[in-house]
């Protein structure tokens, strides 16, 4: 064992915690105490729940420390570092020793997040020296051929990780049957769902394995140039994309002859996006990177046969293509010994919302969606009940709790509604309004509509002014129906399937909580009390203190009583603004 390593985790979910300020207090330190150990940077390493993380290998093992602020820095590098003692009730996670973190740890199996918060991602020999490139040294070497890489994709199974999940070794031999001299591959770095952030961090913390899966994927359909189409609201992925690609040109794996591979001559470029979600859309894509406005293309062709610039073009997202060095290294059986029948491998989740635990999460297809959110995500934030969980990210679908021991695979999570999506999973509980849900998540598909289809741009409209209403306790009878009526006629005019699965959270919430649409239409109450204009304020004539302090930030001044005395909310003059509810210190304002 070498010198002590330090090693601060720098994502941009560590970054936001404030782990610049953790990282730039370690090194003062260690330059003022003149202390001898090795800082070192990294990124997520999934836990973003308990960022900033700072890792400290020594002589005795690993050590991972969590919520490291700059006041308990002082404490650890002290201790451990200067005198050999670890800080055991900071530590998240060791190889020594369990805690209560291992629950986050222990199911998953890490494929695509291998490197990710385990190496220094601007570093290409920290990648090398964890089989980095190896992938394509086996191909150069043992001389595989581009059918027989294409085939080992095909026997692994893995099927596209952004969305529709079409085989992965299927689009590529499509791609390569083509005999035209010039292809295209481009990975689509600009998926606008939350699993987004998986993508975002995959970029960030392991970009050689991205572009190393693109390599292959080149050789394998005989492309002659590639695209990262990333979004430009990824400064830090971008700057370590742009590190990598570098690196790769001066170590021979980019550029003429790769490896010595006679004729293999490839490179890739960066086009930066605007964060347009219909640019997920491969079609939409590659019109932006044409410079024309990104738009929907009606098919056929398909981008394998016509794509960019009209030549044949194969698209994987950041994912699909991390899991590839993997495959060709570890053999394709090895990746289809995980997973079920129909979807093979691992898939990379994004935890959110109402969960303990969120952050990035590696899975074998096949878990329950329980046990993803209660084992590894810890369960319900606050003790509250699990109500449902919202999968595929804006195009998804709100999956209920008695659904939850559905399988993570496509064919049953799409049997529910949802879709997989690239790996969102936001968690709600009781105290989520489905309605409301449905709302939030069709106001964004809508306002990101590209106004093509004439249903998915006027139709999604109409869908959320009549959401709005009844949220605003103008719900009509009919509405339902209505809004059911609209919803497949989206599905079924649209060109794109990012129109076609725009209302999915709309038939979900409708399929499993139906008794809410109903409850705020027909009886003017928002069960989850979320919705205002459909709430009641009373004081708690027992809880209430008269200590003014509702009647003084009242804006309309409905709130009635002498000080020390009961005060009374006149419901005539009460605009519902939640003003005294959320002002009241002694929860002496009940809400109906």
């Amino acid at each position: 064992m070498g010198k002590t390593q330090v090693i601060v985790g720098l994502g941009s979910c560590g970054i936001a915690a404030g782990a610049n300020k953790t990282y730039e207090k370690i090194k003062a330190l260690k330059e003022a105490e003149n202390l001898d150990f090795e800082l070192k940077k990294t990124s997520c390493v999934g836990m973003c729940y308990r960022e900033p993380l700072v890792e400290i290998v020594d002589e005795t093992g690993t050590y991972l420390y969590g919520e490291v602020d700059e006041n308990k820095v002082f404490e650890i590098i002290g201790k451990h570092v200067a005198e050999g003692s670890p800080v055991k009730e900071y530590i998240v996670q060791s190889d020594l020793f369990k805690t209560p973190e291992n629950e986050f740890l222990d199911d998953q199996v890490k494929i695509v997040l291998r490197n990710c918060g385990h190496m220094d991602p601007e570093n290409i020999d920290e990648y090398i020296a964890r089989q980095g490139y190896a992938a394509i040294g086996k191909i150069a070497e043992d001389k595989i051929s581009q059918a027989d890489v294409i085939q080992q994709v095909l026997d692994s199974g893995i099927r596209g990780r952004g969305g529709g999940g079409f085989p992965t070794g299927m689009k590529w031999r499509f791609a390569s049957s083509n005999p035209s001299a010039e292809k295209y591959i481009i990975c689509n770095a600009d998926e606008g769902d939350p699993g987004a952030f998986m993508d975002r961090s995959v970029l960030e913390g392991d970009p050689h394995s991205v572009l190393e899966g693109m390599i292959i994927g080149a050789y394998a359909i005989g492309a002659t140039e590639g695209v990262i189409y990333c979004r430009a609201e990824y400064p830090l992925a971008i700057k370590r994309l742009n590190i990598a690609l570098d690196q790769a040109r001066s170590r021979g794996y980019l550029g003429k002859d790769i490896l010595g591979i006679q004729g293999f001559c490839f490179d890739i470029y960066i086009k930066e996006g605007a964060g347009a979600f219909v640019c997920g859309e491969e079609t939409a894509l590659i019109a932006s990177v044409e410079g024309e406005r990104g738009m929907p293309r009606k098919r056929p062709p398909f981008p394998a046969a016509s794509g960019l610039w009209r030549k044949p073009t194969n698209i994987n997202n950041v994912e699909t293509y991390a899991n590839i060095p993997w495959i060709i290294l570890n053999s394709a059986e090895s990746y289809a010994s995980y997973g079920t029948e129909k979807s093979k491998g691992t898939k990379v989740f994004a935890l959110a919302g109402k969960i303990k635990r969120s952050g990035l999460v590696e899975v074998p297809m096949g878990i329950t969606i329980r046990d993803v959110i209660f084992k590894l995500g810890g369960g319900i934030q606050g003790g509250k009940k699990f109500k449902a969980v919202q999968m595929g990210g804006p195009s998804g679908g709100c999956i209920p709790e008695y659904l939850a021991d559905t399988i993570v695979d496509y064919d049953s999570v799409n049997a529910t509604g949802a879709i997989m999506g690239s790996g969102g999973m936001v968690v709600m509980d009781e105290t989520t309004c489905m309605i409301d849900v449905a709302k939030f998540f069709l106001d964004f598909t809508q306002k990101e509509s590209c106004g093509k289809c004439t249903f998915c741009r006027i139709g999604t409209k109409r869908m959320l002014e009549i959401l709005i209403r009844i949220t605003e306790g103008e719900g009509r009878d009919g509405d339902i129906e209505l809004l059911e009526d609209l919803a497949y006629q989206i599905k079924d005019t649209s060109l794109c399937g990012l129109g076609q699965t725009a209302p999915n959270p709309v038939l979900t919430t409708i399929r499993y909580f139906r008794d809410e649409y109903e409850a705020h239409i027909y009886h003017k109450k928002c069960p989850a009390k979320v919705c205002k204009k459909l709430l009641t304020y009373e004081v708690d004539t027992e809880k209430c203190t008269g200590c003014t302090v509702c009647a003084k930030h009242c804006p309309t001044n409905a709130i009635d009583g002498d000080r020390k005395q009961i005060h009374f909310i006149r419901e005539d003059a009460c605009i519902r603004c939640g003003e005294c509810y959320s002002r009241c210190k002694f929860d002496a304002i009940k809400l109906y």
